[in-house]
């Protein structure tokens, strides 16, 4: 499936979930399924960045290579891989949800990540910018669950935050929701070490 062209004015619920993808792992699409079952939204779009720019250039696979990963895991057909982020030319979240808003203005999005983006996320370009701008769903991922609800976001955010998940929907932003799911240990950092290295 591919995204809407610009202008679709259809009315949906949308989650987002952006990264680097390196690689596409098995807790993507746990979290994402989570998303589609207990938020409520009708698809999930994976943002396959370029580059994260808090994370570094060593050891990043190429674009396409992380997409192909990414539409093999993405074994639910209501998720969607897509490389927008080099289309619009930018990996900075607020700006990726802002020219989202502006392609669908019917879309209603929500931002989906972990516990350790919520405990990072003050070190976003424009951060608050993310709260105000789309909903947001957090889910919980060991060993940051602690730190990241007692992090500068959740305190500044904290009356914003809804019990109900599927609130998100029809909340204006700021408006976020704390999942305790059950965890998944799959982890990028851990395929990528644990793969074959070729000795030159």
């Amino acid at each position: 499936m591919a995204l809407p062209s610009f202008g679709d004015r259809r009315k949906q619920y949308i989650g987002v979930l952006g990264g680097s993808f390196n690689p596409a792992h098995e807790g993507h699409l746990h979290i994402s399924v989570e998303a589609l079952r207990r938020v409520g939204v009708d698809q999930v779009w994976w943002l396959v960045s370029p580059q994260n720019p808090l994370k570094p250039v060593r050891g990043m696979a190429t674009l396409a290579t992380r997409m192909t990963r990414a539409r093999t895991m993405a074994a639910d057909r209501r998720i969607v891989v897509s490389d927008l982020e080099r289309k619009i030319g930018s990996t900075k979240t607020a700006a990726v949800l802002a020219a989202l808003r502006r392609r669908f203005p019917r879309i209603t999005f929500v931002w989906l990540m972990g516990a350790d983006n919520l405990q990072q996320i003050p070190l976003w370009w424009r951060w608050t910018r993310v709260f105000r701008t789309a909903s947001i769903a957090v889910f919980d991922r060991s060993p940051y669950s602690y730190a990241a609800l007692a992090g500068a976001a959740a305190i500044r955010f904290g009356r914003r935050r809804k019990r109900n998940p599927r609130a998100l929907l029809t909340s204006d932003p700021p408006a976020w929701s704390y999942l305790a799911i059950r965890r998944h240990p799959a982890s990028g950092t851990a395929l990528r070490e644990s793969a074959p290295r070729i000795r030159s």
